[in-house]
């Protein structure tokens, strides 16, 4: 059975290392099994730093499909273009996509139309908003998927609702929490720690990434300003990306304690997750991390793709509203923060189960 597993940005690759782990572990037990990994972006990326696949355990990937650029009609057809030639030279049975990115729908709609099959790992989460972007590619890689692999049973309704054929469906876990329990011991104290005067436990960690809030230049200034008051002083560690440094550092925000650092490794940036007082950030994977790792979270969004992290994690929803945040720092920081339930099948061995369903679907 050979699988080509596709990553369309360096999130992707900390949900494929467990899975390319447990095919190397089905391989050794003697399955019939292989994969390919193919990634959509340029080969010098300079987003995966050459520590990435070290610290992640697995191998760089074995293409580069070379499309990059923000225009989605424009990416989407490139990139499905480019995947044609990648499997006219490299034949697969099955296309193993993660997420909801312009990559995962161009790539499943290129396999479907060769009758191939589609994987779709973190299947049926839903925001209900056609208007963005991603909601659109979840929905249609959803319809066209051959394996639906959720992490909750909220997809699961999800995919029931939307009339998905039920055999198709299976309940795996959160392929994210495979990663960060096999690295957990593994995380590494950045050099720079100490340096700006850091310790354990006592600094809130800051990440932005969504370019629609960053546009909103008076919405972002309200919640910076908001974080850096409650702080009181307490350092604010914000490792970003050139893009979202560019945008903050344009506001002008008067605030020694907050120290704008470059990306970080996979390793230092558990790390920082795992050693946080708090974190703020607008990534629903970092809401995943940290209810695993029980730290204390404030999304500014107003839904979460796994609603397990807000529900019984410790994740809170505050939207872009500057008093929501307000409140639930002054909770945060006063240590009334609520502790994490760890939600079920969080318990690192979903990547054998999907692996263990493609290899019991080949045989059917």
């Amino acid at each position: 059975m050979k699988i080509t597993i596709v990553s369309g940005a360096r999130p992707n690759f900390m949900k494929i290392a467990p899975i390319c782990r447990a095919i190397d572990t089905a391989r050794e037990a003697g399955k019939n099994i292989s994969y390919r990994i193919v990634y959509t972006g340029p080969q010098d990326d300079t987003s995966l730093d050459a520590s990435l696949f070290s610290d992640l355990s697995m191998r760089k990937p074995d293409a580069c499909l070379g499309v990059t650029g923000h225009d989605h009609s424009q990416v989407a057809a490139s990139i499905m273009l480019a995947f044609e030639k990648e499997l006219d030279q490299h034949p697969a049975q099955i296309v193993l996509v993660v997420d909801d990115m312009t990559a995962t729908m161009s790539c499943s709609i290129v396999a479907k139309k060769r009758g191939l099959k589609v994987a779709h790992v973190i299947a049926g989460t839903r925001s209900f908003d056609m208007n963005m972007p991603r909601e659109v590619n979840r929905t249609i890689v959803d319809a066209i998927s051959d394996y639906l692999f959720t992490a909750g049973m909220i997809a699961n309704r999800n995919l029931n609702q939307e009339g998905m054929i039920p055999d198709y469906i299976h309940y795996v876990g959160n392929i994210l929490i495979d990663t960060i329990r096999f690295n957990r011991h593994r995380l590494v104290q950045p050099l720079w720690f100490s340096s700006l005067g850091l310790r354990k436990g006592n600094y809130l960690l800051l990440t932005l990434n969504r370019r629609d809030l960053l546009e909103k230049k008076t919405v972002l200034h309200s919640l910076l300003q908001t974080v850096i008051e409650k702080a009181d002083g307490m350092p604010i560690v914000a490792p970003l990306h050139p893009y979202v440094q560019k945008a903050v550092k344009s506001l002008e925000l008067d605030a020694p304690n907050l120290h704008i650092l470059p990306p970080q490794r996979y390793l230092h940036f558990g790390f920082l997750i795992n050693q946080a007082r708090g974190i703020i950030t607008d990534s629903g994977n970092i809401a995943e991390e940290a209810t695993f790792l029980d730290v204390p979270c404030i999304t500014l969004n107003t839904y979460a793709e796994h609603p397990e992290t807000w529900r019984i994690g410790t994740n809170e929803l505050v939207g872009e509203n500057s008093f929501a945040l307000s409140a639930s720092l002054d909770k945060l920081l006063q240590g009334e923060w609520k502790h994490a339930t760890l939600p079920d099948r969080w318990d690192g061995r979903t990547a054998e189960r999907i692996v263990q369903t493609l290899l019991n679907g080949n045989n059917s």
